[in-house]
């Protein structure tokens, strides 16, 4: 399927609208889908897994801003490291921990967000609140054991679910943690929102979307 021209310069035009960025997700499309969409004028675009980001990284232009929007396994991190625009999944201490030490090694702060659960789903990940701000307080404690990072903001993911209502509550809650933890658009991102939900994201202050289906069409 050919992407959707027209959906990508609407989706454009409502992201000024509201001063936010649009995450093109490119996962298991191919190359030349990623080219058209780069060829009309789109420079984000995020992957969920890492053999095929190196894979497509290394063929497509090197202007290209990627964000890696998966579950990331550290043991990974090395691969990715070295090219990746910003890092949205960031869900324990122990993968930050590891993209500090290979941002160490490359000489360049690693740009994350950290993912916070806001949904009822459980078999999403990221830190509970308690944890969120048990983890700021210790990279705030100790700013030298994580100068291989640079923290962004916050990522999150609302249940998959018709009810608004919910789905705006739980953005709510996400937006209320990236401003309690210290947070400000426009020099941090608050990543929330896809395809189903980006209009109710940006209304409760997302600062940058991720949209794949609407653009690619939808993955079988």
């Amino acid at each position: 399927m050919a992407i959707n021209k027209e959906k990508f310069f609407d989706l454009r035009n409502v992201c000024e609208a509201h001063g936010a960025g649009l995450v093109a997700v490119s996962k298991t499309k191919p190359a030349s889908d990623i080219l058209d969409l780069y060829n009309a004028g789109q420079r984000d675009f995020g992957e969920n897994y890492v053999q095929e980001l190196v894979e497509k990284q290394a063929v497509l232009p090197a202007d290209i801003r990627w964000h890696f929007i998966g579950h990331l396994q550290s043991n990974k991190v090395k691969f990715i490291a070295p090219f990746v625009y910003l890092v949205h999944g960031v869900d324990s201490l122990n993968l930050l921990k590891e993209i500090h030490k290979q941002g160490i090694k490359l000489g360049r702060p690693i740009p994350c967000l950290l993912q916070v659960h806001i949904a009822r789903e459980e078999t999403k990940f990221g830190f509970d609140e308690t944890e969120l701000t048990a983890c700021m307080a210790q990279i705030q404690a100790d700013p030298a054991a994580f100068t291989g990072v640079r923290i962004r903001g916050l990522m999150g993911m609302a249940s998959f679910s018709e009810d608004q209502a919910l789905v705006r509550q739980e953005f709510k809650k996400l937006k209320k943690l990236f401003d309690k933890n210290g947070f400000s658009s426009p020099a941090d991102f608050l990543s929330m929102g896809m395809s189903g939900d980006y209009q109710v994201a940006l209304e409760e202050g997302a600062t940058l979307i991720r949209i794949g289906s609407l653009l690619f069409g939808y993955r079988g």
